[in-house]
Formats: structure tokens, C-alpha cells, sequence
């Protein structure tokens, strides 16, 4: 197996490995999943039975919030599609599902059609976005719990869900009300700490004014923005990337409307946000 970094930050590519091979040595592919915190296969081509039996060597499939209110009791796998009618609704940094208890713990995304131009996705390092803060603002950042809220999101769920929309808003907002999470984790596997922040899911600081809140999210937004925190991967048919939810952000560039898109997405379940204030 090679492994090629592709930035600075995060990020790596990994080589000579078939992820159908029975044989596969999964213990260095989860070891550079680890350290690199985003992984990219060119050209796996995975079907979706493949697809799923890989999510399962990192751990528990995940059933998507939407899909469980509607019904599903097995591991769901999202199919996102850009198009003429369907524009990329990605395009900010964010982490998955923040607004449940538990937020994945990583994510597999397959490329079924990649735009002949554009529809780039970047991830940016949680871990290095933290590690850049001045020890003062380390110190400030761990003291403070975020709220998550799904509401923005419902607004999208509704528009997609057509006459079923408002039964189907209704038990998300009753089943995933507003969660908190300390914006400082404590990462459960390698040690180290990350900001936990999502666009368009955090609703407000707990505990301080508005002002103060929104204060705090101006300034995450600009340093998570923060190119040198960055890695870009340009999508080929068939191609496959694997990242940490509990170190990564990411965010799909909008630059390929209206050219078709279509991957799809398996989450992988994950354990309750936690801040060791003992860790490194």
C-alpha cells in the first residue's frame, strides 16, 4: 500500500490497495484513515453491496434520521443528485448531522457521476483548525457548548418531500430536537482535540447573549475558512473518499450547476461529542 498526502493540512490518496480483496490489510487503511483524516481511492468503482460491506469494517451503518422517520430499520445509504432542478445546497463548512446526539463517526462517498467541470469537494482539519488557535482562545473555545438544530434543514427536507412533507418534518422535529455539543472534542480514538462546528446547524452559544454567539460563529466561519487548513479532491467517475467526521469539515464547491451530480453517501454511527480537558 502507498500512501500519497495531497496537502499540507490532510489528506491522502491511497495506492495499490483493492478494497475487494478479502485479504485486504484493513488495519493500515484504518491507520492512515487515523492520521490523514480524509482517504481517497481513484477509480474503486465499489457497486452499492460493496459500498456497504466496507462502511461495515469501519464500523455500524448508519439508518439517515429522514429515512428512520419514515420507516427504515436498515442502514440506509443517501444518493445526492445536482442537476438543472436540484443545485448543489452543500457548498458550506459543516460536519454531518450535528443535530443528533451522536454524529457519525465517518463517512464513505462514492462518485456514480462526476460534472464534465467543477463539483470539487474540500475537507478542512478540525484537529489543525484547533491546533492554530492562540492557547487563549483554546482555553475560551473549551469552556463553551454549541446548540444544534436541525431547523434550517427541515426547510429543505420540505421542499423535496412533496405531499408527505409536513408528516415527515413533524417527527424529525419531534424525534431530533435541539442537541448540544461541546465546540472543543476530545477525538475518542487518536487523543487530540477538534473544533465541532456545521454551518447551518449550530443555532447558538449556550449561555451567553445572541451578540456574544454570534460573535463566536463570525470568526469560527473565517478561520475554518482558512485555505492552508485545506484539501481539494477532484472527482473522477468511480472514485471513492473516506473521512473522519470527528476531525474534518467539508463542503461541496457549487461550481458545476447544471451539470448533473450524483454520489452517494454512507454514514458510519458515532458516539456522543465529549471534551477531556486532560487531553493533549
Amino acid at each position: 500500500m502507498q500512501v500519497r498526502r495531497v496537502a499540507g493540512a490532510l489528506g491522502a490518496e491511497i495506492l495499490g490497495v483493492n478494497l475487494r480483496d478479502p485479504d485486504l490489510d484493513f488495519d493500515a487503511v484504518y491507520g492512515a484513515f487515523l492520521e490523514h483524516e480524509v482517504i481517497f481511492f481513484r477509480g474503486a468503482h465499489l457497486t452499492e453491496e460493496e459500498h456497504l460491506a466496507l462502511g461495515r469494517r469501519f464500523g455500524t451503518p448508519s439508518i439517515y434520521p429522514v429515512a428512520r422517520v419514515m420507516g427504515a430499520t436498515e442502514p440506509t445509504m443517501t444518493v445526492i443528485k445536482d442537476g438543472p432542478n436540484s443545485p448543489n445546497a452543500a457548498d458550506r463548512w459543516h460536519t454531518d448531522v450535528t443535530w443528533i446526539a451522536t454524529p457519525p463517526k465517518a463517512a464513505l462517498l462514492h462518485m456514480d457521476l462526476a460534472p464534465e467541470y467543477g463539483g470539487d469537494t474540500l475537507w478542512a482539519s478540525a484537529t489543525r483548525a484547533y491546533e492554530t488557535l492562540s492557547p487563549a482562545v483554546q482555553e475560551f473555545f473549551a469552556s463553551l457548548t454549541v446548540v444544534h438544530s436541525n431547523e434550517g434543514y427541515l426547510e429543505r427536507v420540505a421542499e423535496k418531500a412533496g405531499e408527505r412533507a409536513e408528516a415527515i418534518t413533524e417527527a424529525i422535529a419531534r424525534d431530533y430536537g435541539p442537541v448540544e455539543h461541546p465546540l472543543v472534542r476530545t477525538h475518542p480514538e487518536t487523543g487530540k482535540r477538534a473544533l465541532l462546528y456545521a454551518e447551518g446547524f449550530v443555532s447558538h452559544v449556550a449561555g451567553v447573549s445572541r451578540a456574544e454567539s454570534d460573535m463566536v460563529f463570525n470568526f469560527l466561519r473565517e478561520h475554518v475558512a482558512e485555505p492552508s487548513l485545506h484539501c481539494r479532491w477532484q472527482w473522477q467517475n468511480g472514485d471513492l473518499a473516506i473521512w473522519d467526521e470527528r476531525s474534518t469539515l467539508h463542503r461541496s464547491a457549487a461550481d458545476h450547476f447544471p451539470q448533473r451530480r450524483i454520489i452517494r453517501r454512507l454514514e458510519i454511527d458515532g458516539d456522543r461529542p465529549y471534551f477531556d480537558p486532560n487531553g493533549s
